[in-house]
């Protein structure tokens, strides 16, 4: 008989899951961008955002800090079609973000990112 084993005899370190994503909404229009909510919690964030306005917009979403100690950190959509809808995928860090377009003539939203979430150890059904 013969007995088999796997595995070291190190104790492996058990990491926390990372905080659970959340989804901002929002709208362009014509001449500004609305955004719900426009606070959240540091972490990934999914911003799924719907053109209201006549002309084909990209959405940008970045940090809004000069000289800050850290880079800056940046994401855009493709470009989304009047009438369609568009998403992107950003993970934040706390500080001020800008949500805005290529276009001068839409008003950006300023997006407040407070400390991070908690881990989304222990929640289940999850994507």
């Amino acid at each position: 008989m013969a007995l088999v084993a796997c595995g070291g005899s190190q104790q492996r370190e058990n990491e926390l899951r990372p905080p659970v994503p959340i989804t901002l909404t929002g709208a362009i229009h014509e001449d500004r961008i609305q955004l719900s909510p426009a606070t959240a919690g540091a972490g990934t964030i999914v911003l799924v955002v719907s053109n209201q306005s006549t002309a084909p917009q990209t959405v940008t979403f970045e940090t809004d800090e000069l000289g800050g100690t850290q880079g800056g950190n940046r994401a855009s959509s493709s470009e989304i079609a009047p009438g369609s809808t568009g998403r992107l995928t950003i993970t934040t860090r706390e500080g001020t973000y800008s949500v805005h377009t290529q276009d001068d003539a839409i008003r950006a939203v300023e997006v407040k990112i407070g400390p991070p979430r908690p881990s989304g150890q222990d929640k289940l059904l999850l994507p």
